[in-house]
């Protein structure tokens, strides 16, 4: 009973420190990679693709076969004496046989460092998603530090609206306002706790849904704090071009247009192998071994299994030759369309090469608005404190309405939104451009 009840109890502390637990941007985006399905299926493709290196490393070395028969007969025969008498016989033969290609145009080797380019290509292709879930990953993780934000300014603006109600209270009480600024003063309040609510609710969507992406349970899920500090008016970099000369050297879909060229190059070798003679070997070794079950036959001597294998044991050797004289134009044709694709692999290059020009140029447009935006929106919540600060002093000595009032704390709340906004999106696009240049730092 003792051991169950400190079973139940440590249990009960598992459970609770894993409610407990804050997970951290590093863990996040490495448990992402590790749960992640279609990494699963990609790691199942490379696996693919090496067995492919193997199948070809099997093409240089000869085959072995082995095979075996036997026959059966029962009728007349001759016997010795030449009068036809009903016999029994068995016949068997045992072989080996054994052939490989001495020289094939080099397909064999070709076709091996393809299958090698097969696995580099997974990598990348592995590579590439997992770059895509990275960043999936970092936008989700923001997304709830943003929502928290959101949050405690909304409870701010909450606790705010109270205090005017208990100072609009004691205000009517002493017949300064009358009993409609309290009514609205209480309005006020109602809407900015439903303004609460409504941010509990985005936040509460926010984990969930980097909880699905982790594939954990959302039930007492929550991340760590990070310090994100305010944006910088010094831009990561000074221009584009620097990212996108980092990144041609380190993206997974540059690389993979580099490797599809390489393996096009291959394709024209191996064509063009058809053009060369093949010179093959072929290797045999064989016996027989024959019994009969009654009357021997003239010259049949039932001699031991042994004896009868090694007496009749056979060798064989042979070369082969074959050289293509005419071949309807198919090798020709084959040379060519192989060039032809290799021209649409230079091309998809470039074109993978100006699709990450561009992105990274609009990323780097985007960081410079939204740091344009951030900084907007700092001066406008500076003046919008200020203004606040001083209608809430007039409107504490009976200078301004209440519905004055309110105008000018609407526009102090929009300010605060709008400053949270524009520092995430800041935060968040200048993360994609150190993803680019690959600096990108999970803490």
């Amino acid at each position: 009973m003792k051991t169950k009840f400190i079973l139940f109890v440590s249990l009960l502390i598992s459970v609770v420190t894993f409610s407990q637990k804050k997970w951290t941007l590093k863990e996040c985006v490495d448990q992402a990679l590790e749960r992640n399905i279609s990494i699963q299926q990609n790691k199942l493709s490379l696996e693919l693709a090496k067995k492919d290196v193997d199948i070809s490393k099997g093409n240089f070395l000869p085959n072995l076969t082995g095979s075996s028969s036997g026959n059966f007969t029962s009728g007349l025969s001759p016997d010795k004496t030449g009068v036809l008498t009903n016999t029994n016989n068995f016949n068997g033969r045992f072989s080996l046989r054994s052939s490989g290609n001495i020289f094939n145009g080099y397909r064999n080797t070709n076709t091996y460092k393809q299958a090698q380019l097969g696995v580099e290509s997974s990598l990348l292709d592995l590579k590439k998603i997992e770059n895509d879930i990275s960043l999936n990953v970092v936008n989700s993780y923001l997304n709830i530090l943003f929502a928290k934000e959101n949050l405690n300014a909304a409870r701010f603006q909450y606790e705010i609206s109270k205090k005017q109600i208990e100072a609009a209270e004691s205000r009517l009480k002493s017949g300064v306002i009358a009993k409609g600024d309290l009514l609205n003063t209480q309005s006020t309040a109602a809407t900015d706790q439903q303004a609460v609510i409504s941010q509990e609710n985005a936040l509460d969507l926010s984990l969930l849904n980097l909880a699905q992406l982790l594939q954990v349970s959302a039930e007492g899920f929550d991340i760590a704090s990070i310090d994100v500090g305010a944006p910088s008016a010094n831009l990561f970099y000074k221009n584009s071009s620097t990212v996108y000369n980092k990144s041609l050297d380190r993206m997974p879909e540059i690389k993979r247009a580099i490797l599809a060229i390489k393996n096009a190059d291959l394709n024209i070798k191996i064509s063009k192998g058809a053009f060369l003679p093949a010179l093959s070997y072929d290797l045999s070794a064989g016996t027989s071994y024959y019994h009969q079950f009654n009357n021997l036959l003239p010259g049949r001597v039932n001699d031991d299994f042994i004896n009868q294998a090694s007496d009749r044991l056979q060798y064989g050797a042979g070369v082969s030759l074959s050289i293509p004289i005419f071949s309807r134009f198919q090798t020709k044709n084959r040379v060519a369309q192989s060039k032809i694709n290799k021209e649409i692999s230079e091309s998809r290059l470039e074109s993978e090469k100006l699709i990450l020009k561009q992105t990274i140029e609009q990323s780097f447009l985007d960081v410079k608005t939204a740091l344009k935006s951030y900084e907007a929106a700092k001066i406008s919540q500076n003046a919008q404190e200020e203004a606040f600060k001083n209608a809430q002093e007039r409107y504490n000595y009976g200078a301004m309405t209440l519905f004055d009032f309110d105008q000018v704390r609407t526009r102090l709340v929009n300010a605060q939104g709008a400053l949270i906004r524009s520092k995430y999106d800041y935060l968040f696009k200048t993360k994609v451009l150190q993803f680019y240049s690959g600096e990108l730092v999970l803490e």
